[in-house]
């Protein structure tokens, strides 16, 4: 075999295991919707359901921040 074939046959299965992973994302995806609109059918806001996920992805001490600086700003304009 040469090296050729077999940096071929390697892509060619690095392809197929991008195209996989990428249709698995697509049903995750699919999934995760089906779970926000059951969430909206039970009366739930989902823009702040996904601001929330937002929010307990981050540190918890980048998101104290952020919320001080929101805090500072709204108060700055008026809006406390």
């Amino acid at each position: 075999m040469s090296e050729g074939n077999i940096a071929g046959d390697q892509l060619r299965l690095l392809i197929e295991r991008i195209e996989r992973l990428e249709e698995e994302k697509k049903g995750i995806g699919d999934d995760v919707k089906d779970v926000f609109l059951e969430a909206k059918a039970n009366g739930y806001d989902t823009k702040i359901m996904r601001q929330i996920i937002r929010l307990r992805k981050m540190q918890p001490h980048d998101r104290q921040e952020m919320e001080a600086i929101l805090q500072t700003y709204l108060a700055a304009l008026g809006m406390e």
